[in-house]
């Protein structure tokens, strides 16, 4: 508890993911009491890989995770933008990034990442899992949240980091559908080791075809964090037993090691979803309730900022309510305005780079991969200046 606070003033956090977890730990740090209420009966031991950019690992070194970050993840050593044939379009400057930026970009297990911030959390953190929401609501003083098990819980303040689909933001006015991107994801961890294809621990590359594109980094002791990005109709349906023999299929003939990598994979181990994300909300906030990550901002991977996202809003809010004396609702009112035009920004580059990497148009292919070549390595790290270069 901070010097001068004799009460602990109350949060309550629902969802355990990333977001929900940067947010429990930044709020317990400005002298917060916290419970965190999760749907799961644990923290997930599925998933597959996450990049973490410059912005993301300076916001996980202000919430004390960036050297557990660091020392179970890869650095990002190598990073290639290539025709599905094999054809270099881009040579992305890790190097140069890293310099410029203060730090290199990071790639560790979804899994991994979730508890070395529990860990930052620590084990007298309150931590309730199996509590699915079934509602809130709240008045001058209090906020109390009802769960399907019906139990209640009340606190000062309630923020909804639960994800895309969250229970939270149903109750803020106005609609807020998803939007399905055109394309469905197939992810997994494979182990592959060859010889003739050596894989340096942190490299990888992303191969872009049409309408469809394959990605991958090393994870380290042999393991690959893979990804395809496929144009589906929405709502298709691919069982585990069948998401193995439809990546091999869709990749046919790609530059090896592709195929390997994919034929490598524990078919049941292979994760599949249709990707969406939201048209910008404009108000994260109602009252003593927050939207924090997903809830707030649902966005494509294509920049790979979902978590970095999520990370930053968490250290903003609680930035928003250092003082003890804050008038909570303006203060959650100030996290959404300092907020609200950064990642409305990401969710729409999110969706325009979506449209570039996934056309299936010829002539776009063509003009995209020839100006690729063409702009110079500098370029590539200055154009994302306003993104990966930002810090909380």
């Amino acid at each position: 508890m901070k010097a001068g606070n004799s009460k602990p003033r109350r949060a309550m956090v629902i969802g355990a993911g990333i977001g929900g977890l940067c947010a429990a730990i930044a709020l317990r740090n400005e002298g917060w009491q916290v419970t965190l209420y999760e749907r799961s009966p644990g923290i997930p031991q599925v998933g597959a890989g996450i990049v973490l950019a410059a912005n993301a690992m300076k916001a996980l070194s202000k919430l004390g995770a960036a050297d557990q970050v660091q020392a179970q993840g890869a650095p990002i050593g190598k990073a290639e933008i290539r025709t599905w044939d094999g054809k270099l379009l881009v040579d992305l400057p890790t190097t140069q990034q890293a310099m410029k930026y203060g730090t290199s970009s990071y790639i560790i297990h979804r899994v991994t990442l979730q508890s070395i911030l529990l860990d930052v959390l620590d084990a007298t953190a309150d931590v309730q899992f199996n509590k699915k929401l079934v509602g809130w609501s709240q008045d001058q003083d209090q906020v109390t949240a009802t769960f399907e098990d019906g139990c209640t819980g009340v606190g000062e303040l309630l923020i909804g980091a639960d994800g895309i689909r969250s229970k939270v933001r149903r109750q803020f006015p106005g609609p807020s559908p998803l939007r399905y991107s055109g394309f469905t994801a197939l992810r997994g961890i494979s182990m592959f080791e060859d010889q003739r294809y050596p894989l340096d621990i942190g490299g990888g590359f992303e191969a872009w075809g049409h309408g469809k594109r394959f990605g991958f980094t090393h994870l380290g002791n042999g393991r690959i964090y893979w990804f395809a990005a496929i144009n589906s109709s929405e709502g298709i349906s691919h069982p585990a037993a069948e998401r193995k023999q439809l990546a091999l299929s869709t990749f046919r003939g790609w530059y090896q090691p592709i195929e390997s990598v994919i034929a490598a994979a524990e078919e049941d181990s292979i994760l599949s979803h249709d990707i969406y994300d939201c048209s910008p909300i404009g108000r994260w906030t109602e009252g003593r309730v927050a939207l924090l990550g997903d809830a707030a901002h649902p966005m494509l991977p294509n920049l790979g900022q979902g978590g970095a996202q999520a990370m930053e809003d968490a250290l903003v809010l609680a930035q928003c309510l250092q003082s003890v004396d804050t008038d909570l609702p303006a203060a959650l009112q100030q996290y959404e305005q300092r907020r609200l035009a950064r990642a409305t920004k990401v969710v729409r580059q999110s969706r325009l780079m979506a449209k570039v990497v996934q056309t299936e148009i010829p002539a776009a292919i063509f003009v995209r991969n020839r100006l690729l070549r063409m702009i110079p390595p500098s370029m590539h790290v200055k154009r994302f200046d306003w993104l990966v270069g930002y810090e909380v």
